[in-house]
């Protein structure tokens, strides 16, 4: 249930009943209205069929002398039946008017109407074996059009007046219901199967675009989009396409940027640190060499951030363990407290040297401000988790995430006296995110603070 109310909660979805409701509501129109044709077109052929009948007859009165005409008048003919002056009409019968209008002959002039259906009884000698078929019980059963009985005055060539009943015997329709559920079950398949094709078909682009875009956010280098579609998806793959080398330019100037401020400025500092080496104040030189080493520090940060965001480092098979003990390792022969506790087992799609420079900057942090470094990974659920724990103080709640905004640092839990610019944080969390990895800190029950790398959707290599 939950995955249907995300997938109408979707374009594609939206789209998809919208097609459904749609198509569905006009296939019935046009069954109702085709079945309303079929009828219309039914009765109108039932109509000619009575007026040739009529037209048959009511020429050989024409062409007959009057002493035959008399006898035919007596007989009537198939369905019709002389009747006297004085029988009543009721309502003009326009429809069967203007099919007689048509026709040539006295037919042309004649008036048709409505009469009661005892106009059209044979005589009473004649009554018992006709009484059956025209008053039997079909008058209210489905697909039945009941008889009836019209009142039909014409004059003949020779201006002798007639007055004829037309009988309109009980006629067999088409039983079928107007609506037919089978049909309309057949219909709604087909609309549905239709309809959920083109809805796919329609959010395919969109999909394309946002996924594009996700993948822009973790690989500013990456591939552009192609240019294929319609006229619109390609308009908006250009658009995304032009977007995309803007930011790459914009990045690649601001890298440029700081790479030619920290060339230029290495000169005058290296000058300047040899000139703090001829003060004479021992204290003061001291105080001076390390402002100096904290600007240097400061700009060698900034530039490795922004080169951080520019990498075009390529994806290789990683044995994410083997990466995390090599950098514990490292950091034991050292002499500092680091130790992995546990591994994943897990190879994943990654960027070695980017991956080596964002452990080893949460591991640096571990060892400088909480005295110890703790290493572990898990993999559950598909999900690949990292985590660096150390011993210190922690920090407050509220600071977390302000922890990874640039140059920033913490007095209550991280000291100066590391010559740390507060771009490790900021530089660690934009090498995971490229990586498609999250980055946060949190503070642990039993002490210390803990950074978690998590890939909630890891590409893993195919080669386990």
């Amino acid at each position: 249930m939950r995955r249907l109310r995300g997938y109408l909660s979707s374009m594609a979805g939206r789209l998809f009943l919208i097609l459904l409701l749609g198509m569905l509501a006009a296939a019935f129109v046009a069954t109702l209205l085709a079945n309303a044709k079929r009828r219309q077109d039914f009765d109108r052929q039932n109509m000619v069929r009575t007026a040739d009948r009529l037209q048959g007859y009511v020429e050989m009165l024409d062409s007959a002398s009057p002493e035959l005409r008399a006898r035919l008048l007596g007989l009537g003919g198939p369905g019709i039946r002389a009747v006297a002056d004085e029988a009543e009409g009721r309502d003009e019968d326009a429809a069967f008017a203007a099919v007689l209008a048509g026709r040539s002959g006295p037919l042309a002039q004649a008036r048709v109407q409505a009469s009661g259906y005892r106009n059209c009884l044979p005589k009473l000698p004649d009554f018992v074996p006709r009484l059956a078929p025209p008053a039997g019980g079909r008058r209210n059963e489905p697909g039945i059009i009941p008889p009836s009985c019209r009142l039909v005055s014409l004059r003949l060539s020779d201006a002798t007046p007639l007055r004829l009943g037309l009988e309109s015997p009980a006629v067999a329709r088409d039983s079928l219901a107007p609506i037919d559920p089978l049909f309309l079950s057949l219909v709604a398949v087909a609309i549905a199967l239709l309809a959920f094709v083109v809805a796919r078909m329609a959010s395919a682009p969109l999909k394309r675009l946002a996924g594009a875009a996700v993948a822009l956010g973790q690989d500013l280098q990456r591939e552009p989009i192609a240019l294929a579609g319609p006229a619109e998806v390609r308009s908006a793959a250009l658009a995304f396409n032009a977007m995309q080398r803007r930011l790459q330019r914009h990045l690649g100037e601001r890298t440029q940027m700081l790479a030619a401020i920290t060339h230029d400025l290495q000169t005058p500092l290296t000058r300047l640190r040899l000139r703090l080496e001829n003060v004479q104040d021992d204290a003061l030189r001291e105080r001076l060499v390390g402002d100096l080493a904290a600007m240097q520090a400061l700009i060698r940060e900034g530039l490795e951030l922004a080169r951080s965001a520019e990498s075009a480092e390529q994806r290789v098979a990683l044995d994410l363990d083997s990466l995390l003990e090599s950098l514990v390792e490292d950091a034991a022969e050292a002499g500092a407290q680091a130790s992995f506790e546990r591994g994943c087992g897990a190879v994943l799609m990654l960027r070695p040297l980017a991956m080596r420079r964002l452990f080893s900057n949460l591991i640096d942090n571990a060892l400088k401000y909480g005295h110890f470094a703790r290493v572990s990974a898990d993999l559950h659920d598909g999900q690949v988790m990292v985590r660096v724990r150390d011993g210190g103080p922690g920090i407050d709640e509220d600071a977390l995430e302000t922890v990874f905004d640039p140059f920033v640092r913490l007095e209550t839990s991280r000291s100066r006296e590391t010559g740390g610019a507060g771009l490790g944080l900021t530089i660690a969390r934009t090498l995971a995110d490229k990586d498609g990895a999250s980055l946060l800190l949190r503070n642990v029950a039993e002490g210390g603070l803990e950074a978690v790398v998590l890939w909630a959707e890891p590409v893993f290599s195919p080669v386990r």
